[in-house]
């Protein structure tokens, strides 16, 4: 076994590396699992953030996860590239094993896995995944120059994924099964503003058409169950996020929705020395900036701990 690390900060993203930074700078060196495919976390899949504080024309996801990361290395935290795979958390000793078989031990753990992209859950949907269905508007718009494309879903990220489309789709179609959105007032009234969006709403997709690549969408009307079929080349899925809390289940505790619960306005676990932070923990709000507010937390949280020790 290698030394007793004290802290080791499992993903990355805004609460990751804020977690990093503050852990770095207090002296702790903690090491940072970043994900091998996730680092960055959500937003390396985001166009321009407006609301960041700090940023008067905004600033694009990925160069600010760039300038996250680079802060956390200066203060000295070293960053793996590689994934947790395994956690035995239950002792004073924390033990890790990562992708390439490496066994770590730390004091304190700090979970910050994030949340992935939730599917409809259709069969054809995982079928042509990558053949014209996607998560990601930034990763695959690109391929969809003067196509027509569905986006289902009716918070934020949907219409921040159908704006950003417009940019290549000739017409967006924005598949909603209900008749009002849940996205903040300025992202609904920008996408119903864009003459190259289209909203469908009152309906949802029961099934992902083509056989190599997508064709077309296979509706129902949610007010009266009709049927239908459109023609698209192209869906993308923004109806929200799952936790990543696969990795502590049962080793945690969870909530009903498998967001880790933490203690009173502490980012504590159950688990004594673990802690957790953002998106993991925060079905509410889902902010950048409150993603970085609970990795700050969850340092000075760590290190009060590692002090009273």
């Amino acid at each position: 076994m290698s030394e007793v690390k004290d802290i080791v900060i499992v993903g990355s993203g805004p609460a990751g590396y804020t977690a990093a930074i503050y852990a770095a700078r207090a002296g702790s060196r903690p090491i940072v699992y970043e994900g091998s495919v996730t680092a960055g976390g959500a937003l390396m899949n985001t166009t321009e953030v407006e609301n960041f504080p700090g940023f008067t024309d905004g600033i694009m996801g990925p160069d600010l996860m760039d300038a996250m990361r680079k802060q956390a290395k200066r203060f000295g935290a070293e960053l793996i590239t590689d994934d947790v795979v395994e956690m035995d958390l239950a002792g004073e000793i924390k033990v890790l094993k990562d992708g390439s078989g490496k066994t770590i031990q730390a004091k304190v753990v700090i979970l910050a896995m994030g949340s992935a992209y939730k599917e409809i859950g259709l069969e054809n949907e995982k079928r042509l995944s990558g053949h014209g269905v996607s998560w990601c508007a930034t990763c695959d718009g690109f391929f969809f120059r003067d196509q027509v494309v569905a986006v289902v879903g009716g918070g934020d990220s949907a219409m921040e994924e159908a704006n950003f489309l417009t940019k290549f789709a000739s017409k967006v179609l924005l598949i909603h099964r209900r008749d009002t959105l849940k996205a903040s007032k300025i992202m609904a009234e920008r996408a119903q503003a864009n003459p190259k969006i289209e909203f469908i709403w009152n309906t949802e997709v029961i099934d992902v058409l083509g056989e190599q690549k997508v064709s077309g969408l296979k509706l129902r009307n949610t007010a009266d169950g009709s049927e239908s079929e459109i023609a698209v080349t192209g869906l993308f899925v923004a109806i929200g996020h799952d936790p990543r809390s696969e990795l502590v289940q049962g080793k945690v505790e969870l909530d009903a929705e498998r967001y880790v619960t933490v203690g009173g306005h502490s980012t504590r676990t159950s688990v004594e020395g673990v802690f957790a932070c953002g998106d993991l923990v925060d079905h509410t709000y889902r902010q950048a900036i409150t993603a970085a507010g609970t990795g700050c937390q969850a340092a000075l949280d760590a290190e009060r701990f590692l002090n009273h020790k």
